[in-house]
């Protein structure tokens, strides 16, 4: 059996990637989201509502695949502004609740220079294991 691209219905197509990539034994690696909308249109400008919907963008893959918030395994989180994830902490945790709830998976945190996408303030990518 092969691996199964995952791409949640009406989302905009992936172009030279896939949102997600599931296996035969249920592991599902989901490629870095940002805070853009299924459509590819950055509606906040700020950290926590672009933190936000990349938290939901991985949801929705892994709602897609079959599973929910309890399966995700790893988020890695690469953010370009240490200075302000480390301000709106309580806020962070608030919107990640409201994404995730109280599912807490192995975390890594990157400060990087930039990333692909100039608007983008973070990217997250995700691995979950959803059992067949």
């Amino acid at each position: 059996m092969a691996h199964e691209i995952i791409h949640p219905e009406g989302w905009a197509p992936a172009k030279g990637y896939a949102n997600g990539v599931m296996t035969p034994e249920g592991h599902l690696f989901i490629g870095g989201q940002i805070g853009w909308t299924a459509e590819q249109v950055f509606e906040s400008h700020d950290f926590i509502g672009q933190m936000e919907q990349a938290l939901r963008n991985i949801l929705d893959v892994v709602e897609a695949a079959g599973g929910g918030p309890e399966h995700i395994t790893r988020l890695t989180w690469f953010v370009i502004d240490k200075a302000e994830y480390l301000a709106r902490q309580k806020e962070v945790g608030q919107a990640y609740r409201r994404v995730l709830g109280r599912s807490f998976p192995a975390m890594t945190m990157v400060i990087v220079a930039g990333l692909v996408e100039d608007e983008a303030l973070l990217e997250i990518e995700a691995t979950a294991a959803i059992p067949r």
